[in-house]
């Protein structure tokens, strides 16, 4: 059924019990930092405006986001990623704990520098953004103690949830990927994917495989000038054939999103925003949908409550958690009238 009826005590005690998950993230971590100002003159030195900076601010990023959104929502949220012995990398430690999420599981290593984007903002607008990143491979020697690290972790904490955020940082190699699933897989952990383009098809065996549509277009070489129904359930099917995953998630932007279990597919439409900043709403989309779906069983469910997270967070400026509270008002408003 397409438009399942849903009652508010159905969502309530869905959120409720989102208090009860434990969820593993595991990817690749990174401090979003912002200098926020005014631009009202061009530099004397150089045809370039300048910004007279008047607030600063740092917040987790990445997997780090994942990982606020899950602890947002109400789980109990472990963190499992390769950070830097540097400065940004004892900070984002430091913005983590203070949310209460643990980072036992997080290593830092000598040969790697944390990622951290700076992003220069004027009027709301960005006016360049700033990266300090490595996108190499972790080297074999942290690629097997972030292994056993997470194989432990999961052996020791059982997890209901584990989310793979990827962003391409050179910490989700394919050997990671296939231990850590194949491991999930043997102790019964649901598992979900926010992939990136290198080892977009690395992520076998699956429960949620969520891309956007420039991920989907760039891995398959798809040209998609239509978007419809007929188009994506090719592309599921596409995916099916190799991943033999359970449930495909598209992000499709304004046009919403694409959910597909066996035969079962759905195009739901965007909720009309004011949109602010997209920044982050994949992350979120991946958090809610895999914590509804652990709790539910219900893809359906899962993509309606996601797409509405997803819109929400569009309406905040930078890379922001959902506000669970603002989200469960839009879902009885939205899924229970």
């Amino acid at each position: 059924m397409v438009n399942p009826t849903y009652t508010p005590n159905q969502i309530n005690a869905i959120f409720s019990a989102f208090n009860k998950l434990k969820v593993f993230v595991v990817g690749d971590a990174m401090l979003d930092n912002y200098w926020i100002g005014n631009i009202d003159r061009i530099s004397p030195e150089a045809p370039v405006p300048v910004l007279t900076v008047n607030r600063k601010d740092s917040r987790p990023g990445g997997a780090a986001n994942v990982a606020l959104n899950c602890k947002s929502l109400g789980a109990e949220v472990y963190l499992l990623s390769v950070i830097g012995q540097d400065e940004n990398g004892k900070k984002l430690l430091r913005k983590l704990e203070a949310q209460d999420i643990k980072t036992n599981f997080c290593l830092q290593s000598k040969e790697q520098i944390t990622t951290a984007k700076t992003r220069v903002v004027a009027k709301n607008q960005q006016v360049i953004r700033i990266d300090e990143e490595s996108v190499e491979d972790l080297s074999v020697k942290d690629e097997h103690h972030f292994i056993d690290t997470c194989l432990r972790a999961i052996q020791i904490e059982k997890p209901d949830v584990l989310i793979f955020e990827d962003y391409n940082k050179g910490l989700l190699k394919e050997n990671i990927i296939e231990k850590i699933i194949t491991h999930c897989q043997h102790v019964g952990v649901l598992m979900a994917v926010d992939p990136k383009q290198k080892n977009f098809l690395a992520y076998k065996g699956v429960d949620i495989f969520k891309p956007n549509l420039k991920e989907i277009k760039e891995a398959l070489h798809l040209s998609l000038p239509k978007i419809n129904i007929s188009h994506l359930k090719n592309v599921h099917q596409q995916l099916a054939d190799i991943l033999h995953h359970k449930i495909t998630l598209i992000t499709l932007s304004e046009l919403g999103i694409f959910m597909q279990q066996g035969k079962q597919a759905h195009l739901f439409p965007a909720h009309i925003r004011t949109i602010a900043d997209v920044s982050g709403a994949g992350d979120t989309v991946i958090s809610v949908a895999a914590m509804t779906y652990a709790i539910s069983q219900d893809e359906i469910l899962s993509a309606k409550i996601s797409n509405l997270a997803g819109g929400l967070v569009c309406e905040e400026f930078g890379v922001v958690p959902i506000l669970k509270s603002k989200l469960k008002k839009e879902v009885i408003e939205t899924l229970c009238s």
